[in-house]
Formats: structure tokens, sequence, C-alpha cells
């Protein structure tokens, strides 16, 4: 095993691609689980969409794609939290109208300038190989922001999560927090499209999330262990690809099922002898 890691990391571009998926993969986790009791889990899919359309602009106009898909992602990100806070239309309505929107952009756009090459199956489900040094440089930077503010702003988007109408009513700017969580949500998506794709990077937050919360009660350790099990589980998806040549993305959410199976049997384990 160890001369299988030792063969791995070998790679420059497998060192650059687990640092930053490292990163994304915890940022994802630790806002899953806002998200997930927010009930707001789907709009990962639904910006991961929008990033796909983005993405197929920054290719038509031959621009840096990160520095391209993160304003507009973050602006569908506003959008979306200010259509369900002012009931304009409902969360979930306005996530589909936006994401396949995005993405019927998106396809007519490389459709009609690179066309439906390799690069769009890489936007789509991903690509190990998508991170170049550049890419790796402004992850980091980005990721250990999101970090930073999760962790500067734990206790209020914590109040936030929980009870919004008590966090306001104590003079909390909820709807600050809110478009905070918004933010990093979309950061961490457009950081994670290009290696796990537009389909699948959702499955980073809302997993880690669902997986921890079979066992876990308490906000800080639901947190604590989808972190965790997160980094785990993209650890040994990557190990998986790199055996067995399979996609990145696809293995690490294969994995992410198995660890939620696994936590929901002890659970059910524990429940029934505790009977």
């Amino acid at each position: 095993m160890i001369e299988l890691l030792i063969e791995m990391f070998s790679y420059a571009f497998l060192v650059r691609a687990v640092i930053v998926g490292f990163l994304v993969s915890l940022c994802a986790s630790l806002l899953g689980v806002s998200l997930v009791l927010k009930r707001y889990s789907m709009i990962g899919d639904g910006l991961s969409h929008v990033g796909f359309g983005a993405l197929a602009i920054a290719t038509a106009m031959n621009a840096a794609p990160l520095a391209v898909s993160i304003p507009i992602v973050v602006t569908a990100a506003f959008l979306l939290l200010r259509l369900s806070e002012q009931h304009i239309i409902k969360g979930d309505a306005a996530i589909a109208i936006v994401s396949t929107g995005a993405l019927a952009l998106g396809v007519v756009v490389i459709s009609m300038t690179t066309g439906m090459n390799t690069d769009v199956c890489n936007y789509l489900f991903g690509s190990i190989l998508a991170m170049n040094k550049n890419d790796v440089t402004l992850s980091i930077i980005l990721s250990v922001t999101v970090l930073f503010l999760f962790i500067v702003f734990y206790h209020k988007i914590f109040a936030v999560t929980f009870d919004e109408t008590f966090a306001k009513a104590t003079g909390t700017k909820t709807g600050v927090y809110n478009m905070l969580i918004a933010f990093l949500t979309a950061i961490t998506i457009v950081l994670g499209m290009r290696m796990m794709g537009a389909m699948l990077i959702s499955s980073l937050i809302i997993f880690p999330a669902l997986t921890a919360m079979r066992l876990c009660k308490k906000f800080k350790t639901v947190t604590i262990c989808s972190a965790l099990v997160s980094v785990i589980c993209f650890f040994i998806g990557v190990v998986i690809s790199y055996i067995y040549a399979t996609p990145t993305g696809a293995s690490v959410v294969i994995i992410n099922i198995l660890a939620f199976l696994l936590f929901w049997g002890i659970r059910f384990f524990k429940g029934s002898v505790q009977r």
C-alpha cells in the first residue's frame, strides 16, 4: 500500500489534485451541514449547473475559467437566496429555473463554438487532469478563505441554521449570514467543479452531512464528523480511481454512498441492540 501511495504521489498532477480535493471536500462538508439542515441542499446542484454555463462562456471567450465562473456563480447564489427570501418563487422552483436555464445556455454556447468535445465531458463529469498550477494556487487561496470565514462566523452560521427567527429576534443580521453561506457555497462549487464535474459536485455537499447525521446529533459533532468523512472518502476515491482507472468524481461519489450505507447500518444495529 505504501509503495502504491509513493507511486501515486510521484505524479505532480495527482499531488495538485489531492491538495485541492482535500480543501474543497473540507469546505463542502462544513457548508453541507448548514445547507442540509436549512433544506437548501439542492442549491449546490443548481449552482453547479450555473457553473457549467459559466465555464462554457469562458471557453468561448478563451478566458480563465475560474475568473469567469466565480462572479457568475456567486451572483446566481445571491439571486436564488433573494428569490426564496422574498417568496417570489419557491426555493426548489427557483433552483430548477436557474439551473436548467444555465445548463441549456452552456450547451448552446459550446455547440456554437468548440462543439461537444472532451472538454465538455470534463466539465460535466470532472477530470483529475483539469487542474493546472494557476488553478491550484487560486483554489488553495480561496479554499483557505472559505475555511477561515466559516470558523470566524461559526456561531452566527449555527444560529441562522437552527433557528433563524430567534436569531433575528436577538439582533443577528440573518440576511447577511445567509448571504455569507450562499457566497461560500458558490466559491466551493466552482472550485470543485473542475475535478468532480457539474453533475457530481453537489454530492460533496450532501453525502458527508447526511452520513454524519446518522450517528451524531449535535451540530458541532456533525460538522467535525462530516469533515472527516468527506476527506477520507475523497482520498479513498482518488486511490481507487488511480488503481482501476475510473473517473475520479464518480469514484468519490460511490465511496460516499458506501460510507452513508455503513453509518446507516451502524445506527440500525445500535438501535436494534438497545431495544
